[in-house]
């Protein structure tokens, strides 16, 4: 079976930085930037990508839907990397 990694894609112009998709990650992907979006808010980023896993768990609770969550298979990612 296939090992899937996951990424995910935050909309950093609409995140407020509440932090909710930080406390709900189970493996401590993401993080608050220290830089902050045109509204002031520091962002949601993956700060730990490798760690990603794509459960969803960030997506789910995010109160602005600000989070797409992506899942590869590790053989496919690396090969797109490599290209």
């Amino acid at each position: 079976m296939a090992k899937i990694r996951g990424a995910i894609v935050v909309d950093t112009e609409k995140c407020k930085g509440c932090e909710v998709c930080v406390e709900a990650c189970p493996t401590g992907v993401i993080a608050l930037a220290q830089e902050v979006n045109g509204k002031g808010y520091r962002y949601a980023y993956m700060h730990q990508p490798a760690a990603c896993t794509g459960c969803i768990s960030c997506a789910l609770v995010c109160p602005d839907s600000v989070i797409a969550v992506y899942k590869v298979k590790v053989a496919e990612r690396e090969q797109v990397e490599k290209s």
